[in-house]
């Protein structure tokens, strides 16, 4: 398996922008969280999660993000159960996701973005002042973050077999944990 910090600087080679890398580190954060309650293999979900969407930044577009990406991490020797996984966040792959680390890496990846959005709008832009309640509430908002899919966040639960709220809860913990700021 590559190390955590080979695979940041992938993330780094081809992401420049500090919204998709917090971004990145956001959906890290809870992917990890969960494969501490699964008892997986936390460093290759973290690994997953971090580099799902290296590629977007260069290929930003459906027939290139994550196809793209694919293609470079099978080029640097990444397995394809790794690649798969990656592949299967997006819809319009019709890559199955049959695996715990697919269905997870789905339900983050919006809702981390999500809470990242609702962070950025808090007086202190700080996640230790983020509650359920409020990104709940910022959801029926259809003007807020209007890039973030949120039929995929409630898809994602779903997936987990969670009630939503719990799902929220979860990954706002998992975020308070992991120490997210929106200074990097």
């Amino acid at each position: 398996m590559f190390t955590r910090d080979y695979c940041f600087e992938i993330l780094k080679e081809h992401t420049k922008s500090e919204s998709l890398l917090k971004h990145a580190l956001a959906v890290e954060m809870c992917v990890k969280a969960y494969a501490r309650e699964f008892n997986q293999d936390e460093g290759y979900w973290g690994n997953v999660a971090l580099l799902h969407d290296f590629d977007y930044e260069k290929y930003p577009t459906a027939e290139e993000h994550p196809f793209k990406g694919n293609e470079i991490l099978k080029e640097k020797g990444f397995e394809e159960e790794f690649r798969m996984s990656i592949m299967s966040h997006a819809d319009y792959t019709n890559i199955p996701r049959d695996t715990l680390l697919k269905k997870v890496l789905f339900a983050c990846d919006e809702l981390a973005g999500f809470i990242t959005a609702v962070v950025y709008v808090r007086p202190s832009k700080s996640i230790n002042e983020v509650e359920v309640s409020s990104v709940k509430k910022k959801m029926k908002d259809k003007a807020f973050a209007r890039s973030v899919n949120r039929d995929d966040i409630i898809k994602g639960a779903e997936l987990l077999e969670m009630p939503l709220e719990s799902h929220i809860q979860f990954c706002i913990d998992a975020l308070k944990s992991g120490k997210f700021s929106l200074d990097m």
